[in-house]
């Protein structure tokens, strides 16, 4: 048994099984990371003597017939951005560089309690605002397919540690693409739920005054394969007397479907939005791949609403929320008519998704207009196809669905010509993430598996 490239299913059942002891996983884990993190800078905040304390707790309970929960005895690291009590969590902000928080973020107690053993922190980028994961306080993480790239942002420490076997698991956050550009650019999978699907309690903790960010924000899953987002998607979603904005919708089990019933919108790119040529050809060999197998594979016109002023709008939205957050001097506070505005408008592109959505179960499309790109300079102008383009834009085909809310999968696919890897972006229908997890297990089996970096 390969135990760090295992998935989380796969080690829970054999831990479960008496295959291998709780002990044995997390120390091979930790191996795996003495071996490979001062090459990646991925895992920041290492607690091994708790972990090691917790696996002894979970084998001896398990000799006693006791059963801890789904995840007994599998170790797993945690975003530095959630909160984890007694264990340092900083979100790269220098003035938290040693913030410890007195409880659990809701996401690492609901993990805690189904029988996981946190052993450690990774990287962010510094408030979690930016496509790569870099900071004052822990600098930055490489991506372990060329470490002179970086592995995104800002679940971009989530991503390469899962990468290269550090973690079985993840939860990483996603306001601007967070978790599906790292997914994306270190070959992983990963799940953004519909909003206010998975509580955010916890996230950022530290900071005075009320949250700042309070719509567009989700928490979800980072993993190596489909089975493991949907076993964690069940672990973390739902209300937790906390966070009041969390509905109390059913959290639905994956249904079985086949591939010969799914209605496939695609999309190589977005109107006025660029992207690599290597990645619209993947998007494009994907739909000729699936096109025999499925009811209707169709290139079509997407909702009427303005992509690009979907994406000026959302951008608005953020910049409000960071702005009341930095309490810029120089800049007026918005006026709550501007704000009532901006959410009006963002209504009315929700609804024509979902109207979208009504005539197709999924759409495909590219998760970002780049691979991993060289480490940079915020703001630097990126290459796509030897043109200088915004670096802003990396995050446009992701950011989209933070706007409308609308629940998205990123799954590894191909590698393009410098043997970085490319993902493909799967959108559903809004509080539809049991349909939309099945439709990717179904699409594996033509993407295939998840594939290791060289030399892990």
């Amino acid at each position: 048994m390969d135990i760090v490239f295992s998935s989380t299913t796969q080690l829970a059942a054999a831990i479960r099984a008496g295959h291998v002891s709780a002990t044995e996983v997390l120390k091979a884990h930790l191996s795996q990371i003495e071996a490979y993190n001062p090459t990646l800078n991925a895992v920041i905040t290492i607690d091994a003597e708790d972990a090691y304390a917790r696996a002894r707790q979970a084998d001896e309970a398990l000799a006693r017939g006791e059963y801890w929960g789904p995840l007994h005895g599998v170790p797993f690291t945690l975003k530095d951005a959630l909160a984890t009590k007694g264990m340092r969590t900083t979100t790269g902000f220098p003035p938290l560089a040693n913030y410890i928080p007195e409880v659990d973020s809701t996401v690492a107690a609901r993990l805690k309690a189904a029988g996981g053993i946190l052993l450690g922190k990774t990287n962010v980028a510094m408030l979690l605002a930016d496509y790569q994961s870099a900071n004052p306080i822990f600098q930055r993480t490489n991506n372990p397919w060329n470490v002179e790239r970086t592995a995104g942002g800002s679940s971009g420490g989530a991503a390469a540690a899962l990468a290269a076997g550090m973690t079985p698991f993840e939860i990483g956050t996603d306001l601007s693409a967070s978790i599906r550009i790292p997914a994306h650019f270190c070959g992983v999978a990963g799940l953004k739920p519909t909003e206010q699907r998975v509580p955010l309690t916890g996230l950022i903790p530290g900071l005075p005054g009320p949250r700042p960010v309070r719509i567009m924000s989700c928490i979800g899953p980072m993993a190596r394969t489909v089975e493991d987002l949907a076993l964690l998607y069940g672990i973390i979603a739902g209300p937790d007397g906390q966070d009041i904005e969390v509905a109390p919708v059913p959290i639905e089990g994956i249904p079985q479907l086949e591939l010969k019933h799914l209605r496939v919108a695609v999309a190589s790119t977005f109107p006025g939005i660029p992207v690599a040529t290597e990645i619209r050809a993947a998007v494009e060999e994907l739909a000729r791949q699936l096109t025999p197998l499925c009811a209707t594979v169709e290139e079509t016109s997407l909702p009427h609403s303005n992509l690009q002023q979907d994406l000026a709008r959302a951008g608005e939205l953020i910049g409000m929320m960071v702005g009341a957050f930095e309490k810029h001097e120089q800049k007026p506070p918005t006026s709550l008519a501007h704000y009532l505005e901006a959410l009006h408008l963002r209504d009315q592109s929700i609804l024509a998704w979902e109207q979208f959505f009504a005539k197709w179960d999924v759409l495909l499309c590219p998760p970002s207009m780049v691979t991993a790109f060289p480490h940079c300079e915020p703001g630097t102008p990126l290459q796509v196809d030897g043109q200088e383009t915004s670096y802003y834009m990396t995050a446009a085909h992701g950011t989209l669905f933070n706007y409308t809310g609308h629940p998205a999968i990123v799954l590894p696919y191909k590698q393009d010509r410098d043997g970085l890897p490319i993902g493909i972006q799967i959108v559903g229908k809004r509080w539809s993430e049991s349909r939309l997890l099945a439709t990717a297990r179904a699409i594996t089996e033509v993407t295939g598996a998840f594939q290791r970096p060289p030399g892990y």
